[in-house]
């Protein structure tokens, strides 16, 4: 038996996948663990490509879109650890995120799942990180825009939970099923994810089931790097469909028996805010149609790349074949701990600007440390690895 089962669903992101998977290998360094991808049936080779480059891994090719719950259910049936992780395709884990996150699960046999600090590109907190419950009134709250109004705020907040320190360990309702660490034990009580939710929602029901099961659900301050949905396109009408749907699952399935009088107008509130995104989506398509967009011209990024000299060689390469305005730093961890904060005042002026650190020379724990430490909304993560020659960002692998 494994201490921990890591499971990574894959749809067409086979870099995103392997930048994940290279964080997931120091992750673990010293631990009992099974790493599984679980691919739903993507149509860009990730399969050969990943298999060639993991040996160690279990991959489970599927030859059709099982959606995430199926998918990561198929790779736990297979599993034996203790505990399972299961991790999107879009993150980078810290080296000692999944080690403290065991601790803490040994130290609190209650816990039943936990969740950890999320960043977004540019380092700042992901709201995500620590979740209520969406009970009829707290989701009521949410989408008429209280819970935005009042986010500090114990009940009309509650969806969020912004009353939480960022910095302490708290106890919350909904662990994201971007990171979620779960106990074994618990998922044999409570069952695995709910197949009905093709993608979304599943997170909110299983959390909700383990507290209804006598567990805990723990939020820890544990910085990963999340993407955010690289792997899904949310301007699609199947994302509107999928996530909206995903409402009203969960609704019916924990709410079925409450009083119409609360029920018609979050019924309401829930049609109304999928007919706006639907409504806004077809009109940004139309005037993208008819050239009145009103966005001015396409910004080129630019790009500063911090690292060892030899890898700097090779990002002047890179930068040069690709057309890309950069500048190149020389610096590691220890001659150069605090990265790319010194020049944070110049970098924040221009429109974007991606910071690429190389791989060999940080880690992956220090840089998102320095980005969370100070995060500016148009300075985004950037990293470059060796082994890869690929430059990723949350917008493209070049």
């Amino acid at each position: 038996m494994k201490k921990v089962t890591i499971v990574i669903v894959n749809y067409n992101v086979k870099h995103y996948v392997e930048q994940c998977l290279r964080s997931v290998e120091k992750a673990i360094d010293g631990i009992e663990a099974e790493v599984f991808v679980v691919d739903n049936h993507s149509h860009d080779g990730s399969i050969d490509y990943l298999q060639a480059r993991f040996p160690g891994v279990t991959f489970i090719a599927s030859n059709h879109n099982l959606g995430f719950s199926r998918a990561n259910n198929i790779a736990i049936r297979q599993s034996t650890g203790e505990y399972v992780l299961l991790l999107n395709p879009d993150t980078i884990v810290g080296e000692d995120t999944l080690r403290r996150g065991i601790a803490f699960m040994d130290e609190h046999p209650d816990a039943g799942g936990m969740g950890v600090q999320m960043l977004k590109s540019d380092g700042s907190k992901a709201m995500e990180s620590r979740r209520g419950l969406p009970t009829p009134l707290t989701a009521l709250y949410k989408v008429c825009g209280l819970c935005a109004c009042f986010p500090k705020h114990k009940r009309l907040g509650k969806y969020y939970m912004g009353y939480l320190s960022w910095e302490e360990p708290a106890e919350i309702e909904v662990v994201s099923g971007a990171f979620n660490l779960l106990r074994r034990k618990a998922l044999d009580k409570v069952g695995l994810l709910d197949e009905d939710f093709f993608m979304y929602g599943e997170d909110i029901d299983l959390s909700y089931r383990l507290l209804k099961g006598g567990f805990h659900n723990w939020y820890l301050p544990e910085k990963i790097l999340h993407y955010k949905g690289e792997s899904t396109q949310k301007s699609s009408f199947r994302y509107v469909h999928v996530f909206y749907d995903a409402m009203f699952i969960f609704f019916r399935k924990h709410y079925s028996q409450m009083s119409l009088l609360l029920s018609i107008p979050i019924k309401l509130a829930i049609y109304f805010k999928a007919m706006v995104a639907l409504i806004q989506m077809v009109s940004q398509r139309v005037r993208k149609m008819l050239g009145f967009t009103g966005h001015r011209k396409s910004v080129q990024p630019y790009y500063l790349f911090i690292g060892n000299g030899n890898t700097l060689e090779a990002c002047r390469e890179l930068a040069l074949r690709k057309g890309l305005s950069a500048d190149f730093l020389v610096g590691d961890e220890k001659s150069r701990p605090e990265g790319h904060l010194d020049r944070l005042d110049d970098l924040k002026e221009r429109e974007i600007t991606y910071v690429v650190y190389d791989t060999d020379a940080y880690s992956y724990r220090s840089i998102l440390r320095i980005f969370g430490s100070r995060p500016v909304e148009n300075v985004l993560i950037g990293t470059y690895t060796p082994q890869t020659k690929l430059l990723i960002t949350d917008k493209e692998v070049i």
